[in-house]
């Protein structure tokens, strides 16, 4: 795990127009906080903040760089703009380097699966996150998964995700990943042969216009001689 320096500003909560000007001048509001550490409400710069998190993904160490000192901390959530998804709201969350912390690593798939490219199956993605405690250097920047040897039917549960020195899943075993399934077209076709043959159109009766003509009169006699 990789650590970056990113500086800090304290800030004045409450002082009109002190998000938009914070917005203007590049930065993006956020607090810091943690076990037995003094709250505080500071600003980071949004392009560095940015750079930190393209180049070593969202559970790299930060090293708060304070007036008094550097101080550890991860991103414990990122709020985003519904509209642009930029951060807007930074939580940073104090670390000891000597503690574990519980995070959620991304799930990346690696390969195709035969299901998938051999017999026309579909590949569910359940689960994008797992949640692991390690020490904070070593959490994975993701956890990566070999699914080129999934047939249709078959499925990567938490217990089957690779082992990594120093990283625990908290998860349920059971839980359910990733899962190839049946294609839907394919799964219809099998529930209309499971209940018979094809659906039976209803018949339709008809008659003509001469049965109509011979219901709709009387019978008439024959003339007399």
């Amino acid at each position: 795990m990789n650590e970056v320096i990113l500086d800090v500003e304290l800030r004045t909560i409450g002082s009109n127009g002190s998000l938009s000007c914070l917005k203007k001048e590049g930065k993006i509001p956020a607090v810091f906080y943690g076990k037995n550490v003094k709250s505080e409400s500071i600003s980071v710069n949004a392009k560095a903040f940015a750079s930190a998190i393209e180049a070593n993904g969202a559970n790299v160490i930060m090293d708060l760089n304070f007036k008094d000192g550097k101080k550890s901390a991860i991103v414990k959530e990122i709020q985003r703009d519904v509209l642009t998804q930029t951060p807007i709201h930074i939580d940073f969350r104090a670390i000891s380097l000597e503690d574990k912390v519980e995070v959620l690593v991304p799930i990346h798939i690696d390969g195709v699966a035969d299901g998938v490219k051999n017999f026309g199956g579909t590949m569910e993605f359940i689960v994008r996150e797992i949640k692991v405690k390690a020490l904070p250097k070593s959490i994975p920047q993701k956890i990566s998964v070999d699914v080129s040897a999934l047939g249709v039917g078959q499925g990567i549960t938490v217990v089957n995700l690779p082992k990594l020195e120093g990283v625990d899943y908290i998860q349920d075993p059971s839980t359910l990943i990733i899962n190839v399934i049946a294609a839907r077209v394919e799964e219809e076709k099998s529930a209309d042969a499971a209940a018979g043959t094809d659906p039976v159109q209803p018949e339709i009766i008809s008659k003509g216009k001469k049965d109509k003509e011979e219901e709709g009169v009387a019978a008439v006699p024959a003339a007399k001689k």
